[in-house]
Formats: C-alpha cells, structure tokens, sequence
C-alpha cells in the first residue's frame, strides 16, 4: 500500500460512510412522508384512487432497484436535464422506500380490528378521522418494528447507488482499491463499517417485536 496508512483508508471511507448515513436517512424520511400519503390513499374509499396506488406499489416492488436508478437517472436526461448522482439516487429510493414502507404499514393498519373502525364510525368521524385518531396510534406499536427492520435495507440497498457514479461506501471503496491494490482489507472495513451501522438497528427490531409480543400476550 504505497502511499497509503490503514488510517488513510479509515478516513477516506468515514468520509463516504456520511454520504451513506445521509443518503439513507433521506430517503427513509422523504419515504416514510410519501408511503403515509400512500397509505391514506391506499384506504380511500374510491376504487380508482386504490387501484392506482396499488399499481405503483407493485412496479415499485417487482422491479430491480438498480433498473429504478438508472431510469431516474437516463430518463430524465433524456428531457435535457441533467441530474446528479446524488439526487437521482434520493428520488429513486425514496419512491422505491415509500411503496414497501406503505405496504408495512398498510399490513399493520388491516391488523386492527374491525370494530375499531366501526366504533369511530359510530362517533361520526370520517375516513381520516378514522385512520388520525383511531387506527393509526394502535397501528403505530405493530409498525415500529418491522419499520425499523426495513430501515436497516435500505443502508444497504444505498450500495446500489454506486452504479450511476454516487461516492458512498461501496464506491469509495471500489476506489481506494484501485489505488491501494488491497481489496481484502478495504472490502474488509467497508463490511464492517455496514454492519456498525446495520447490526444495532437490526437486534434494536428484534427487541421491539419481542416487547410488543410480550405486551400483546399481556
């Protein structure tokens, strides 16, 4: 490793580990927004509003992620806009986060029991009034852990970003690989650097479901 500290690859690659925190953290809030909006929409009362946003959720779902980048990516420059690495690669996995994240909740919301609904109906309360004040504070202690669960994807889903030119982890990397000629122990601290990040959100979901399990039996 001429020229090259273990310290100096450390570095390099916590400097790329922020664009990854980062990168995830936006496109679990900016989806997170958008799959609530899709999961009121997903529980309207008109057919064609559901039917619509049962159509997204599935191409979003049974479609590549890296298919999703590069038509983010390609597409729009087709218009002659030219977009960067980094906000494609927040569009695309936004839109792809919101339609698993819609879904986990929508799960969570159809678990609720029925007369839940029939109970708020009987105050006079709409259909959002219903979801606001009824349904979703219950829905809520089922979401937590598979939501957190999903969190942990998409850290790891943010490596597939690296193939329309976006410098996180993986790319950094693949780059101070190609500079170091030590694969091995870059790919080695890349591995490690994820699952410092992956590991407490994942046994964190794992305590979260034992928790509601044990408040459930209760």
């Amino acid at each position: 490793m001429i020229g090259f500290t273990i310290w100096d690859i450390v570095r390099n690659l916590l400097l790329a580990l922020r664009w990854t925190v980062a990168l995830s953290l936006l496109s679990f809030l900016m989806g997170g927004t958008l799959g609530i909006v899709l999961l009121f929409m997903r529980n309207s009362r008109y057919r064609i509003l559901r039917d619509i946003i049962r159509v997204y959720i599935e191409v979003f779902q049974g479609t590549p992620l890296l298919m999703q980048l590069f038509l983010v990516f390609f597409g729009i420059a087709l218009f002659g806009i030219e977009v960067p690495a980094w906000l494609a690669a927040g569009v695309a996995l936004t839109l792809w986060s919101a339609s698993f994240l819609a879904e986990i909740w929508r799960g969570c919301v159809d678990a609720i029991p029925r007369g839940q609904w029939e109970a708020s109906a009987c105050l006079a309360m709409n259909r959002f009034q219903q979801m606001r004040h009824i349904v979703l504070p219950q829905a809520l202690r089922i979401a937590i852990p598979p939501t957190v669960g999903f969190g942990v994807q998409i850290i790891k889903g943010t490596a597939v970003t690296s193939i329309i030119g976006f410098v996180e982890l993986s790319k950094a990397g693949t780059i101070i690989t190609n500079a170091t000629f030590q694969p091995f122990i870059v790919f080695g601290l890349v591995g490690l650097m994820y699952f410092v990040l992956c590991w407490p959100l994942s046994k964190y979901s794992q305590f979260l479901e034992r928790k509601f399990n044990v408040a459930h039996r209760h």
